[in-house]
Parts: C-alpha cells; sequence; structure tokens
C-alpha cells in the first residue's frame, strides 16, 4: 500500500524540492501518496512572494495549479484543536492536518517537527525521504534523472545542474546519489568518493 506523504509548505516553496518530490510521484504511485492543505498551500505563496515579490501574478495561479494536479489530496478540513506539543503554534495546523490525513510521513524541513518523540507519523527531510525512496527502486529514480537532466540540459542558463541544485536545497546525500545516476545514464563511472554503494 503507498505510503501516505503529508507535505509541508517549505518543501513546495523550493523548486528543487518540488520539482523531486513531484516527479517521483509521478514515476512510482504505487510507493506513495502527496497530500497538503489550503493553509499549506496559502503559506507557500505568501513565502514565495516574499522572496519573488515582482513576479507575475499568473506565475502563483500555475504554480498553485501544478501542485494541485500533482497531488493525490488535498485534505479540506482538519480540527484545530488536535493536541500539538510543538514549541511553534504556527506548526499545529500541520500537525493537525497531517493527522486528520492519517499521514505515515510528514515531509518537512521545519527543524521543530524533528525534535518530537511522540508523533503518530514519522518525519523526514527531503534528503532522508529521496534516499529511502532511491533505496527502494533506483531504476525509477534513474528515469527521472534521466528525464530532469534532459529538460535542463536544454535550458543550461537558467540551472546549475541536477546534483548541485540539490546540495543548495539541503539534500547532500540524495545529490550524490543523481550524480550516480547521471554518470551512469552517460556510461562512466559512476564510483564517487563519500558513496560507492551500488544503485
Amino acid at each position: 500500500m503507498p505510503k501516505r506523504v503529508f507535505v509541508d509548505a517549505n518543501v513546495w516553496v523550493s523548486r528543487t524540492l518540488r520539482d523531486w518530490v513531484c516527479l517521483l510521484r509521478a514515476e512510482i504511485p504505487s510507493m506513495f501518496q502527496l497530500h497538503t492543505t489550503e493553509d499549506v498551500l496559502a503559506e507557500t505563496i505568501a513565502r514565495l512572494r516574499e522572496l519573488h515579490p515582482q513576479r507575475d501574478g499568473g506565475a502563483t495561479t500555475r504554480l498553485r495549479a501544478a501542485i494541485i494536479a500533482s497531488i493525490d489530496e488535498l485534505v479540506d478540513d482538519f480540527p484545530g484543536g488536535t493536541p500539538w506539543s510543538g514549541a511553534d503554534p504556527k506548526d499545529q495546523h500541520v500537525h493537525a492536518a497531517a493527522v486528520a490525513a492519517h499521514a505515515d510521513v510528514l515531509l518537512t524541513e521545519d527543524r521543530g517537527f524533528h525534535d518530537l518523540d511522540d508523533l503518530p507519523y514519522e518525519v523526514l527531510r527531503c534528503d532522508e525521504f529521496f534516499l529511502i525512496v532511491d533505496d527502494a527502486v533506483s531504476w525509477h529514480v534513474r528515469g527521472t534523472v534521466r528525464r530532469m537532466n534532459q529538460y535542463w540540459s536544454a535550458r543550461p542558463a537558467r540551472h546549475a545542474g541536477l546534483a548541485t541544485a540539490l546540495e543548495r536545497a539541503g539534500c547532500p546525500g540524495f545529490a550524490l546519489r543523481v550524480d550516480r545516476h547521471l554518470r551512469a545514464c552517460s556510461g562512466l563511472a559512476i564510483e564517487r568518493s563519500g558513496d560507492t554503494r551500488r544503485s
């Protein structure tokens, strides 16, 4: 049965993390499902507007539509009074929605969640999550790497490279795996210092 993964706003805000989460979901629908809420999307859009104050409104509309098209469920309701032991009250809505969605995993870069031990779901950072996916179905990940590399190779001025982008987004472990996949796709040796596990 696919794992139910609730995605927090800090994942959606990052173009790199967002692309990998959505493309891996499309490539491996039997492994995990994606869930989020209107509150999380509103937080995402507000943060992106802060980062890009002059971005056209249509870009926001298209981004929201793309996320909606990529997820399995937009959780439409959750009890606001769900017990929460975290330090930040602004995180309570994320916890409440993850519980309401019966999430197996909360995907977030928020350190406040990672310090808690009494949650009914597993809390993973994207780097951890992507490594789990690669461990389980590396051939599917390699297919996604190939397609993403083809897309960005046609736009070299707009992208630093898949592995570099992942490192900058806080996914150094998965960046190593992607580098190895790229080497394999190009027929080069795929061993790299610090990560010589066979894929």
